[in-house]
């Protein structure tokens, strides 16, 4: 099954814990009330895009072809215009549009293509879509593996493809707790006997554009915060509860920042409104 099909049931995921924590009234307007976002940024747009690039070039290396470095940006080009060309919803961010970032993707990538090491991996699923069930909650957890591969010695490797403004530090990436839920995923999913590494593909978009792998781990203590963490918040859900977090520095670029206001100022009721 696919990710597009698991999301059209009630559902949680990592990005949708996360969201819950950062922000929980955020999370009733795009989540619950179906809110359209005032405004794309340009870096979830770009994201997407790099994204769908990753994903093509290794899914021609599954079958045993390499794209050439003109094919990916060919292929960069291509995604971009579809994603992005004429819309006038996407906020920029100063000194972006949509032709700079033509042409600094082509670059970010030409980094990460020059980077990427040539590890010899077996590669088992690309996009592998993933469901399962947590105690104490009714609705399942899904989400999906960007990159599944093993290496000689029988090891998991878990990959997450990410563009990132700044590299990471060594505990963002120890503490990221979507590759913590891959990690669950993977052992309620067929890899449970298996040894488990867990990486991000970082595409960092500083001046001069680098690529950087983290690697990390997962300990059973980690697997076990998260978990108590999702039924928090799932307790919350549940019982209706929706918190606005308005003093946070997120709050000048979120997409529901109209919305947030108009909300705690009265002038709407998105309670009402919700439950009609």
């Amino acid at each position: 099954m696919v990710l597009s099909e698991l999301r059209q049931n009630d559902h949680l995921s990592a990005s949708a814990i996360l969201g819950y924590v950062d922000c929980s009234l955020a999370y009733k307007f795009g989540r619950i009330d179906k809110l359209p976002m005032e405004f794309k940024s340009d870096a979830l747009e770009f994201g997407t895009c790099i994204h769908r690039v990753l994903e093509n070039f290794y899914s021609a290396r599954m079958i045993g072809e390499k794209l050439l470095l003109k094919h990916v940006h060919l292929l960069f080009e291509t995604t971009w215009t579809d994603i992005a060309a004429d819309r006038d919803d996407i906020r920029y961010a100063e000194g972006n549009d949509f032709k700079s970032l033509l042409m600094y993707g082509k670059d970010l990538l030409t980094a990460w293509y020059n980077k990427l090491p040539d590890d010899h991996f077996t590669i088992l699923a690309i996009e592998e879509a993933f469901t399962f069930i947590l105690p104490g909650i009714p609705i399942p957890v899904i989400g999906a593996m960007d990159l599944v591969e093993e290496d000689s010695a029988g090891t998991i490797i878990i990959t997450d493809f990410k563009t990132s403004g700044r590299a990471y530090s060594k505990d963002e990436v120890d503490q990221n707790q979507q590759l913590t839920m891959y990690q669950i995923a993977a052992k309620r999913n067929g890899y449970a006997d298996r040894e488990i590494l867990l990486r991000f593909d970082t595409l960092i978009k500083t001046k001069t554009p680098k690529f950087e792998q983290y690697w990390t781990v997962r300990s059973e203590l980690d697997e076990r915060r998260l978990i108590k963490k999702a039924a928090q918040v799932w307790d919350g859900i549940s019982k209706g509860v929706f918190v606005a977090n308005d003093t946070s520095w997120k709050c000048k670029g979120c997409a529901y920042k109209q919305a947030c206001d108009e909300y705690l100022e009265g002038e709407i009721n998105y309670d009402q409104a919700s439950n009609q």
